[in-house]
């Protein structure tokens, strides 16, 4: 089981917010994902055996959010 941590950049409502969770908790290997608004941060918990951070990116560059790099 792995965890991660990324910023996004984009969310600011609920809708937002169920669309992230929704479609990073259908990327397969996902068994935890909870977006917090205030800090743009989705928080994912994740078998690393069957999902990599890159799957969990592209759900939510796919709902139309940016994931920031952990260094800008």
């Amino acid at each position: 089981m792995a965890n991660q941590t990324l910023n996004v950049r984009g969310m600011t409502c609920n809708h937002c917010k169920e669309a992230v969770e929704k479609s990073v908790g259908a990327v397969d290997g996902v068994n935890d994902v909870s977006v917090n608004l205030e800090s743009g941060e989705v928080a994912v918990g994740f078998d690393d055996t069957k999902a990599a951070v890159e799957d969990i990116k592209d759900a939510i560059e796919d709902q139309g959010y940016e994931v920031i790099p952990t260094n800008e």
